[in-house]
Order: structure tokens, then C-alpha cells, then sequence
């Protein structure tokens, strides 16, 4: 990566104003709580950098279903006690995460990786060269707001030395989980691996998913002609991750996010349900629950992704928030145009200009375990590293990262856990400017709620998006001309690094009903109050999905008390149960006319000319009760049959009324018996059903599963987002399921938040712990944990224990 960019005069004179209003506003009175013993002895722990340890101090209070609560007098302290209980249940995780982020793959596993193409190498490739460049620390040495703030350093200091306490107290040799007891690449951590981590987070809808292919990066050889070099399976890849125009996009993440204000609970208190969906064997993807408390500084709870030092997703005694997956852009393919005869310069503004390149060493055990150094090169251009993908004699793609200098995101989620309103969280965005690829939906105990694309997103006008964007080909992607800095990012007044939109040009909408999100752009946060005229990197699919509507509509419905949960209007339980009542809005609008078809077509010819006999299916799908419990008959065969469908062609072909933009919450749906895809999508799942020797009416949780345990909920059309299916798994590979992971429904009452969560993997992600499955386990019966957010809820709990800890 090149060097971060300077700050303009104009954007160091607005800092000043921003930092003085956010530190007014997060301004808490102290409580009157006993401390912890005064710290004893320091030490400094290993791992390559000097870590200091002296003066920490932390209790770690375990509440029921191993949730760590952190207590301590400083962030110093805090961060050790979060680092060595997240250790005790997570160890083998981080330390694999390190390796990869150091860029020693290669040397403890091998070239090739799990994928047999060199991908272990080509990983390696870019973090070694990341490293090298000192691209982390760079961002380090930057004051705060663009660098993290002091309370953060430390705490992220805290935080390595808490772990590498876990490991001196435990021993390698003798760590719990068999995954990593014993392994040379489990190692002490230093406070720059765990910035990695942060910096790599931020960058996950960007160069992250394609952090193999800038890796693999290399020119065409001589007389390759116009031929893509590397070949054309990385260049499809590359294609598909693309949204809308120009950008890569969040691979495997999602969410349901609702706040809900006064207007539409039974109490008049406001409430906030979090479901962020991710997968559920990645590890800096998968979240952490726990509570961090400084007494009179902070209080928070809720859950954070592994290896970040905070909490993201959760509330403290005023303030609920939760984070979707935002549908904007947050980077740019630009297409180059190389210089004829060297495909290491491009032309930009009828002027030649060479990619910059670097050497980086490679360390890489070959099958006798020998160790050797293979040298690999990275290429960069202006607007980001050159990818391997379609890089032809003509063309070459590059890759540019909103985010690309955001070290800046837990200066954000700090400020928003000491926010005690929405005018103070609002303070805390506007001031750091650090999400980087969410939006924010809260409430606060003022009874309102606010809805926020406050992400890092390129400074592009529609008017250059229309003049500036080259298609797709077959195996290139869609990318801006890369050939006139008249496609450049622009940047605005108010934005705190050049490049991107401002808060002044950022979607926002405050309610006093809700405001909701299922990962559709911002227009229909509330169908009252579309939210429209953003420019068009904000909104680039403005069509709601079947999950986005189905959302609306069950609050609608809750509105007018017409989903058979009571009277109107929510409260803690009808939110819970709206959460878990695992609807299918495909099957809602679509199950009657499948039925119809199947009656009236009782014997259906399947893809490959066979006649399937479909009547006990068209019997099981008549008596379903359209919802994704563990216990339904028809979901499954409903979820085949579906996704069949989906790749039979685009859905407005096969629907029985095809999407209006006019009516954008309740269109396409049903599905048009009469196509002969529709007759064939059945006849196929009935076969599929009974080539693997299953019943039609097997129940979901009979094949739906994670580690033995009955899941539920689907991925087409269901709220409740789960695909653990055998397409895709079912825990074996447990990489398979992605869906659901923390729960977070709270009411914030006058006196004080009522919450109920869940983690539905569980605290730990070691098989031998109590925790692997404790909370999978109650996920299938849909049953809730209720927090233990006050001292006495903690200190009551029959199953607390305690840990203190110093140094």
C-alpha cells in the first residue's frame, strides 16, 4: 500500500470543533463503586515487541454460560482482564489469526492451504508485504481522532498482556483446546497484531477477500498478448464480489437490525434487537459477549467480533445499538490502461506511470518440513494494489479501500459505549467518522431511535459514476476508468480524510416509531419516511429482498397486533418471539401455488427427463406450517425446492407477480405454477430427497445441525437467516453455517436496561468446553439468556465465578 495521504488544511481545521464537542458530550459523572486492589508488580512479556504488564488489575466475573464480566480501575486493566478471559475460551482462534496476519502461513502449514492452489503463499504474500511496509504502525503514529485515542492504546496494550498471561499461567504444552495445545505457531501476541486485527476488520469488504489475488499478482509473460495472466477462475472470483457498479463486497456477513422507539411499544420505552448473521467458523467473524466496566467511565455490554479490544454491538445504561451490513459501496475496481509493451506502467492523463513494486520475503515449509525463503512482488498503482485477476498486455485491475487508513473504528465504538443519548452517539460518529462498513440503528431512553450510514463510503457523484464506470465482461469486472483522475474520488468539507462522503451527505432518519434494516439500502429504514436523493454509492440495490420485507411486515403487523401475538405493540417478549418465530415469507406468498401445481400435476418431469412421482411431496408442503422450527415438516423440502428455483433463473420470470416499483414492500411474490421451472425445481428436490434415502416430510432440525444440534431457521426468505443445510455443510466442514450468531434484545427502562441475548455458537470456540454448544443448544429450543448487567444481578448469579488478576 502507498503512504497515507495528508491532511488538508481545511480538514485539520475541522478536527479541532469535533473533538471539543464529542469530549463534552461523553463526559460521565463518576459512580460510587469499591475498586480493585492496587496493582503489585510489572513485567514485560514476550513475543517479539516489548508488551508492558506493569500496573494491571481486572476481576473477571463469569456469569451463567461462561459470560465474562470485566472490572477495573483503568483501561489499562480492562483490556488485560478482556484479553486473558477471551484467551481462556478462545485461544487457539487469535493465535491462528496472528499467524495468517503476520504472514506465516506458509512456514507452519505449507504453501498450498486448504484450497491446493498456493494460497497459503499468495496470503502470505500480501501480509508480509503489509508488514514490511509498516502500513499498522504507520496508522499508529497518527494522533487521535485519525489514530486511536490514549484510552485505547493502552487498553490494547492491556489486552496482549492479558493473553500472554493465559499462556505463561497455562503453558502451551498443556492448553485446553487439542486444536493448537502444543503447536509451535501458538506464540505470545504483541499490541501491533492485535491492530492487524482491528486494521483487517475494517478492510473485510475490500482487499481482505481479496488479499490471495493481490498476492498472486504478477504481469503477463511476454508474448502472453492479450491473454489474462494468472487465468480466468481468480478473475470470476474477483467479478463476484462485486455490488452493484465498482466495488468488492462484505463476503459472508449480513443482519436484522430493528430500534424501536416510544410509538411502537406497549411501555413506551424504547428497545433495540440486534441479529447480526455471520459465519459461524471464521474466526475474526464470529462475536464475543461480554461487559467492560470502569467504574464512572464506562459500562457497557454486548458483544464484539474475536480480537478487537470492545464491544460493537450492545448497550450501556442509556444508549442500545446495533450494526447491518451497509448496502453502499465502500471501494472502487479501477480498470488500468497499461502502456504498450510494459505491462508494469499504465497511462493516466496521456501520461505513463510505473506501478510501484516490492520484494517480500516469504518463509515457506515444504513436505519434508524443510524451510526456505521464496521471494514474491507486489505491485501497486495510485489507486491501490494491482490484482492478479484479468491482468492482460492492455489491462490491468486495482483495488481501492475506503478504509485503507481506518485505524479509527474503535475510537468510534469506545465513544459510542460512554454515549448516554443518540445526540452523543451522533457526536461520537461525526467526530471519528471510523464505522467502516455498517450502518447504525439505536435508541436511547429518550424514547427515540436513529438510523445512520455513517460507514466509510467513496466520494463518487453519480454524474462520474455514469461517465466514469466500464462494464463487466465475461471474466473482468466492472470498474472506473482508471485511464483520467477525472474518476478519482472527490472528498468533502466535513469528512475527516479525504476521499470519502461526510457526515453532511450521509443517510440519516430519526423516528419515534422504529427504524429497521435487513442489509437493503437506506430507503425503506421506515416506509414513512423514505429516505431518498443519496448519492448512488449509498443505495445500490434499492430492491428489498424477501428477508428486508418480511421484516417490515412483521412490524407492521406487531403495529396492529395481527401476527397472533396479542395485543399491539411490542414489548421484551413479543420482541423476543417475533425474532424466533422463524417465518418464511417465500413459503407466506408462495406454498398455496406450489400446492395448486403440484395437485394438479401429481406426477412432475424433473431436469434430467425423469418422472417424479410428487404427491407425498405436495402433501407435506399443503400440511407445513410455513415456518423454519426445528420440528416443521416441509421446511427442508421447501428450502431444496426453493433454491432450485433460484437457479433456474431470475425470480421475476418465475414469479406469479413479478416485482412493481410501486409496490415495493409486498412485490414479486408467489411463485407461477404453470412454468415448467417451477415443475421442474419440485421434481428435482423430490429427487435430491430421495437419492440421499430422506423422507419428504424429514424435519428441518433432522438435517439442519451444528455439532449434533438441531438448528433453525433457513435462507430463503426466513428473518431468522440460517444455512447449515448439506449443500453447505452441516457443520462438516463445520465452515458450512453461516447464520445467526448473537441475539441482543433490550428494553431501556427508566430504571435501567432490561436485556435478554444469546450467542448461538456459544462463548468458546474449543469442542472440549462447556461452552462450545451450551448456547447452540438453547438457540434450537428458542430459549433466551437474560443479562446480568447491574453488580448485584452478577454478583446474585449461583453459577459466578471469579478471577482477579495483577501484575
Amino acid at each position: 500500500m502507498g503512504e497515507p495521504r495528508t491532511l488538508t488544511k481545511r480538514h485539520k481545521r475541522s478536527l479541532t470543533g469535533r473533538l471539543a464537542t464529542v469530549a463534552a458530550a461523553l463526559c460521565l459523572t463518576s459512580a460510587t463503586v469499591a475498586l480493585l486492589p492496587a496493582p503489585s508488580s510489572a513485567a514485560t512479556g514476550p513475543g517479539g515487541e516489548t508488551v508492558a504488564e506493569g500496573g494491571h488489575t481486572a476481576r473477571i466475573s463469569r456469569t451463567e454460560y461462561g459470560i465474562p464480566h470485566i472490572l477495573a480501575r483503568d483501561f489499562n486493566g480492562l483490556g488485560y482482564g478482556y484479553g486473558y478471559a477471551f484467551a481462556q475460551d478462545n485461544v487457539c482462534e487469535l493465535a491462528d489469526q496472528v499467524v495468517t496476519l503476520r504472514g506465516e502461513r506458509s512456514q507452519f502449514f505449507g504453501p498450498d492451504g486448504e484450497s491446493g492452489e498456493g494460497s497459503n503463499l499468495a496470503s502470505d504474500t500480501y501480509y508480509t508485504g503489509q508488514r514490511r511496509a509498516g502500513t499498522v504502525q504507520r496508522l499508529l503514529d497518527w494522533k487521535a481522532p485519525l489514530g486511536p485515542t490514549a484510552e485505547l492504546r493502552r487498553m490494547v496494550e492491556g489486552y496482549a498482556a492479558g493473553y500472554n498471561r493465559y499462556l505463561r499461567d497455562t503453558g502451551i504444552g498443556k492448553l485446553p483446546d487439542p486444536r493448537c495445545k502444543g503447536k509451535p505457531w501458538v506464540r505470545p501476541i504483541t499490541p501491533l497484531d492485535l491492530w492487524s486485527v482491528v486494521y483487517d476488520v475494517n478492510r473485510v469488504t475490500a482487499e481482505v477477500p481479496l488479499a490471495p489475488d493481490i498476492g498472486d499478482a504478477k504481469p503477463p509473460a511476454a508474448g502472453a498478448g492479450g491473454t489474462a495472466a494468472s487465468g480466468t477462475s481468480r478473475a470470476t472470483a474477483a467479478a463476484s464480489v462485486i455490488p452493484g457498479a465498482q466495488g468488492p463486497a462484505t463476503a459472508g456477513v449480513g443482519s436484522n437490525g430493528w430500534a424501536l422507539g416510544r410509538d411502537a411499544t406497549r411501555t413506551g420505552n424504547a428497545m433495540v434487537l440486534a441479529n447480526p448473521h455471520l459465519p459461524w467458523a471464521v474466526g475474526n467473524f464470529r462475536l464475543y459477549q461480554v461487559q467492560l466496566t470502569i467504574p464512572g467511565t464506562l459500562d457497557v455490554s454486548g458483544a464484539g467480533l474475536y480480537g478487537t479490544p470492545l464491544v460493537e454491538i450492545g448497550h450501556n445504561q442509556s444508549l442500545a445499538w446495533t450494526h447491518t451490513t451497509s448496502d453502499a459501496q465502500h471501494a472502487s475496481f479501477y480498470a488500468l490502461k497499461l502502456v504498450p509493451g510494459d505491462p508494469t506502467s499504465y497511462v493516466i492523463d496521456g501520461k505513463a506511470e510505473p506501478m510501484k513494486r516490492r520484494t517480500v520475503p516469504v518463509t515457506v515449509r515444504d513436505e519434508n518440513g524443510r524451510l526456505s525463503t521464496v521471494d514474491r512482488t507486489l505491485y501497486t498503482s495510485r489507486f491501490g494494489p494491482v490484482l492478479s485477476s484479468a491482468w492482460t498486455t492492455k489491462t490491468a485491475y486495482a483495488v481501492r479501500d475506503a478504509n485503507a487508513d481506518n485505524l479509527r473504528s474503535m475510537n468510534a465504538w469506545l465513544a459510542m459505549g460512554k454515549a448516554q443519548s443518540l445526540a452523543q452517539l451522533r457526536a461520537a460518529q461525526n467526530t471519528y467518522q471510523g464505522i467502516p462498513w455498517t450502518y447504525t440503528l439505536a435508541a436511547d431512553t429518550g424514547g427515540g431511535t436513529y438510523f445512520t450510514d455513517s460507514s466509510a463510503v467513496p466520494h463518487l457523484t453519480d454524474e462520474q459514476l455514469g461517465r466514469c464506470t466500464l462494464p463487466a465482461g465475461n471474466e473482468t469486472p466492472a470498474a472506473l476508468d482508471g485511464s483520467t483522475s477525472a474518476c478519482a474520488w472527490g472528498s468533502d468539507p466535513d469528512a475527516l480524510v479525504p476521499g470519502i462522503y461526510g457526515p453532511s451527505h450521509q443517510p440519516k432518519l430519526n423516528r419515534t416509531d422504529y427504524v429497521a434494516n435487513s442489509n437493503n439500502g437506506p430507503q425503506y429504514t421506515n416506509p414513512e419516511a423514505p429516505l431518498t436523493g443519496l448519492p448512488g454509492v449509498y443505495d445500490i440495490n434499492p430492491r428489498l429482498d424477501q428477508r428486508a420485507q418480511l421484516g417490515l411486515r412483521m412490524i407492521a403487523q406487531r403495529a396492529n397486533g395481527t401476527d397472533g401475538l396479542g395485543a399491539p405493540g411490542f414489548t421484551r417478549a413479543t420482541l423476543r418471539a417475533s425474532m424466533l418465530g422463524n417465518r418464511v415469507l417465500s413459503a407466506e406468498t408462495g406454498r398455496d401455488d406450489v400446492v395448486g401445481m403440484c395437485r394438479a400435476h401429481p406426477r412432475l418431469t424433473a431436469t434430467d427427463g425423469t418422472e417424479v412421482d410428487v404427491q407425498q411431496a405436495c402433501t407435506t408442503l399443503a400440511r407445513w406450517d410455513t415456518r423454519a422450527d426445528t420440528t416443521s415438516r416441509g421446511t427442508a423440502l421447501w428450502i431444496t425446492f426453493f433454491n432450485r428455483l433460484l437457479d433456474n433463473g431470475p425470480p421475476d420470470t418465475w414469479r406469479r407477480v413479478p416485482y412493481d416499483p410501486a409496490q415495493p414492500l409486498t412485490t414479486p411474490r408467489g411463485v407461477n405454477g404453470d412454468d415448467v421451472r417451477v415443475q421442474h425445481a419440485l421434481a428435482d428436490a423430490v429427487q435430491d430427497f430421495a437419492a440421499r434415502d430422506l423422507p419428504v416430510d424429514t424435519e428441518l432440525g433432522a438435517v439442519q445441525k451444528w455439532a449434533g444440534i438441531p438448528l433453525p431457521g433457513c435462507d430463503v426468505g426466513c428473518f431468522d437467516v440460517m444455512d447449515a443445510s448439506p449443500d453447505s455443510g452441516t457443520g462438516t466442514p463445520p465452515a458450512g453455517v453461516f447464520g445467526s450468531s448473537f441475539l441482543m434484545a433490550v428494553e431501556l427502562t427508566p430504571d435501567g436496561p432490561r436485556a435478554h441475548t444469546l450467542l448461538t455458537y456459544g462463548q468458546s470456540s474449543n469442542p472440549a468446553s462447556p461452552h462450545y454448544t451450551d448456547q447452540t443448544r438453547l438457540f434450537s429450543r428458542k430459549q433466551w439468556v437474560t443479562e446480568r448487567f447491574t453488580q448485584a444481578e452478577i454478583t446474585g448469579d449461583p453459577a459466578l465465578t471469579v478471577t482477579t488478576l495483577h501484575s
